[in-house]
């Protein structure tokens, strides 16, 4: 592992200077008791792109920095789904044609669905797994490593699964936008909290992705 590029814990109060909103929630605090980040998702908020039924959306509430390096980027997220696929997790970004995002979308009172989009050169995919779970509590990591990312999961932060690895239809070395994300396409209010954001750089090894 190389240096951390940014170490975000939500204990001052304000977000780190390298931060930045893409589609700010209308509400969203810092709560300096819990330390977390603490948004509600605003109506009909989503990324997604074309596939099979043409639909497109690209309003979905991402706070993120910008970095060229190769990376590994951790957070922890709690949702409190109310409408049909709430999510929130990681997300990288190149350009409205080129991202990855990883959550646990809401479905119902039984099921959640665990898994990742991957939108490439204008078309996105969700890769899925079933948890039984409304209210989740996960941790998340996405790694950069050129021009490939890798997506893992865990339960505790300690036991990780990888669940996806794709590639994006980028320059070598580009500068990416790479941070939270959180939305609600058929709704509105999820409660959303992030206890931590971490970017740590990695080398152009593959083999970190995996550590």
């Amino acid at each position: 592992m190389g240096k951390l590029i940014l170490e975000e814990t939500f204990e001052s109060g304000k977000l780190n200077s390298l931060l930045h909103w893409r589609c700010e929630p209308t509400k969203w605090f810092i709560d300096k008791a819990s330390s977390h980040l603490v948004l509600e998702t605003d109506q009909e908020t989503d990324y997604w792109q074309k596939t099979h039924y043409g639909f497109e959306v690209d309003n979905g509430h991402f706070l993120f920095m910008k970095t060229d390096k190769n990376f590994r980027m951790t957070t922890k997220v709690k949702t409190f789904p109310t409408s049909k696929y709430d999510q929130a997790g990681l997300m990288i970004r190149y350009s409205q044609d080129e991202w990855v995002k990883t959550a646990c979308e809401y479905i119902s009172e039984d099921v959640s669905k665990l898994g990742a989009v991957v939108t490439t050169r204008g078309y996105s995919d969700w890769s899925t797994q079933k948890v039984e779970s409304k209210e989740t509590n996960l941790y998340f990591r996405l790694s950069r490593i050129d021009q490939n990312c890798y997506v893992d999961l865990s339960w505790d932060g300690k036991d990780w699964s990888q669940i996806r690895i794709a590639h994006l239809n980028i320059p070598r070395g580009a500068y990416i936008s790479a941070g939270l994300f959180a939305c609600s396409p058929q709704g509105k209010d999820q409660t959303v909290q992030f206890e931590f954001l971490t970017i740590e750089e990695l080398s152009s090894d593959p083999n970190e992705a995996y550590l």
